[in-house]
């Protein structure tokens, strides 16, 4: 009777068992998980000049090493600019050092200093552990004779996902900043699917335009109200600088980065996004 009840348990324990995973029934087999998680980081790099004044685009690298980012949106980074960067490539040179793919789309560029080199170059980049499919760059509209400013869109293949990723530099002046968010939302609308939107927005959570685009998106940092990432002039601490998912996509664990890597200080956190 005992041989009869041994089999019996036996039995039942490989009836429940996937034989095609080797995994109890109801488990979720190995890699074919419903949901993908991604550790996302904006970062302005300031040229990879630091606060201490120090060009080192090394320690922007290890910043960026540190925190395990696999998606990255980066402002104000130098192509052949100047001697400021010692006319680096600083996106080629960051996903060269982090074994990256990356785009780079320059909001201005300038002639060379000397015929057969480089144009110079100076926008906004993102980097991805993840093959990125297509990249294009959309100029804000300019309001009289201001900078030119842009928005950074990748398309991420992620484990079978398609992810839109929105990398910006606002404005500083908030009547153009209105119109640029509007811009931004009204290019978001033509993806479908998970989107991210990173970048120094130029905006404090409480300003007008930073209040339409979170209808549109939810802000990684909203009930953070110490989430500073840059000192103006006198010295006051201000967050302008964002990580905001569309509505679809769950948003969590965002984190400040203490570096004197840039005069920005970066933003982390982590997206889940359904299979």
């Amino acid at each position: 009777m005992r041989k009869i009840i041994g089999f019996i348990t036996i039995l039942l324990f490989l009836v429940t068992m996937d034989p095609a995973r080797h995994t109890l029934a109801g488990e979720q087999p190995h890699g074919k998980r419903k949901t993908v998680d991604i550790q996302v980081l904006t970062f302005n790099i300031h040229h990879a000049v630091g606060i201490d004044g120090v060009l080192d685009i090394d320690r922007v690298a290890k910043t960026i090493e540190g925190e395990h980012a696999e998606i990255i949106g980066l402002q104000e980074v130098d192509n052949h600019w100047s001697e400021r960067s010692l006319f680096e490539d600083q996106a080629k040179w960051l996903a060269k050092r982090l074994n990256m793919h990356y785009a780079y789309m320059a909001n201005l560029e300038r002639d060379p200093l000397n015929p057969g080199e480089h144009r110079r170059q100076y926008g906004t980049a993102i980097l991805s552990k993840y093959p990125i499919l297509h990249a294009q760059n959309h100029f804000f509209k300019k309001i009289r004779n201001t900078e030119q400013r842009g928005l950074l869109e990748a398309t991420i293949k992620v484990k079978g996902n398609h992810l839109t990723v929105y990398n910006a530099h606002l404005a500083l002046a908030p009547e153009q900043r209105q119109k640029q968010v509007d811009e931004v939302i009204a290019i978001s609308l033509e993806a479908k699917g998970p989107k991210l939107i990173v970048g120094d927005l130029n905006a404090t959570p409480e300003s007008k335009e930073i209040q339409k685009l979170s209808s549109s998106f939810h802000d990684a940092f909203a009930n953070l109200n110490d989430a500073y990432t840059y000192y103006s002039a006198d010295g006051t601490p201000k967050r302008i600088d964002y990580i905001s998912a569309s509505k679809n996509v769950k948003i969590s664990n965002p984190k400040i980065i203490s570096t004197l890597a840039s005069d920005h200080l970066p933003l982390t956190a982590k997206i889940t996004l359904k299979r």
